[in-house]
């Protein structure tokens, strides 16, 4: 099992809803230092010229001396260079990330405490992305080897639970037991929606009651959100037929069908 990353921070700097800098916006001022020109900037950075001349301005207008000095025209095209106040930003925001990584250092050591494990649950929970479009915290319950594959059942809370079938290897690699903390990542497509009135006979292992918190329609498909109890959301995304079908409207009770081998399991 691979060790956990680092933990890391960026640090954004602010004054008001509209005013950040960030380690992007002081990287251009430092690019545009470099190559006296926000154009060339710009394209060094990777943004479009507007993308950067919009970031100059809005940092100018935050500060009562502009940070960078343009001049228009000439034989070479236009020439853009930072300010005495934009050498000191830049310089005072680099000594505020060298005492940020002291602070992180300090906690990343106080992150193999088992005192510190809802820490560890914050930052990952905060930094984890992903395209599906249901992700589940919670334990791992049981797990059971099969041949080939095993059966991971995770209780997510309120009294729910959702079950994968992974690889014998999959659950070796994630290091998954009883009373490990694990995330389920479900597609909302892979979702598939049933009255809840209605008494069901299917061979999806995960069938999971709720009531509609919402349906939001689109140019092809619907996405319908049910509330599943314990402050937990599940996605769908139906066909607008489907929808019309089965009559989803909100408060309306519906039951979502999730095959085990549609769960996919991350760990930290």
């Amino acid at each position: 099992m691979k060790p956990p990353s680092a933990v890391t921070a960026g640090l954004v700097l602010s004054r008001g809803p509209q005013g950040q800098i960030g380690a992007q916006r002081v990287a251009l001022l430092e690019s545009i230092g470099a190559h006296g020109s926000i154009s060339a900037a710009a394209k060094a950075a990777g943004l479009s010229y507007k993308g950067a001349w919009d970031a100059v301005q809005a940092l100018n207008n935050l500060f009562d001396r502009p940070l960078v000095t343009t001049k228009a025209g000439g034989k070479h095209g236009g020439f853009a260079e930072i300010t005495p106040e934009g050498q000191a930003l830049i310089a005072a925001f680099h000594s505020v990330e060298v005492e940020l990584a002291h602070v992180f250092e300090a906690l990343e050591r106080r992150l193999g405490d088992a005192a510190s494990a809802p820490l560890r649950t914050l930052l990952w929970s905060l930094g984890m992305k992903t395209s599906a479009r249901n992700a589940f915290r919670g334990v791992v319950e049981t797990v059971t080897d099969g041949a080939v594959n095993a059966e991971v059942v995770l209780k997510i809370g309120g009294g729910a639970q959702i079950v994968a079938i992974i690889t014998r290897h999959s659950v070796e690699d994630l290091g998954l037991a009883p009373g490990r903390e694990a995330v389920a990542l479900i597609k909302s497509s892979f979702v598939i929606l049933a009255r809840g009135d209605e008494a069901l006979r299917t061979s999806a292992r995960n069938t999971l009651r709720g009531t509609v918190a919402g349906v939001e329609r689109g140019a092809v498909n619907d996405e319908v959100t049910l509330d599943i109890g314990g402050g937990k959301i599940l996605t769908a995304t139906v066909t607008h037929e489907s929808t019309e079908a089965l009559q989803i409207a909100p408060g309306e009770p519906l039951v979502a069908l999730i095959k085990a081998s549609h769960v996919i399991l991350a760990v930290e």
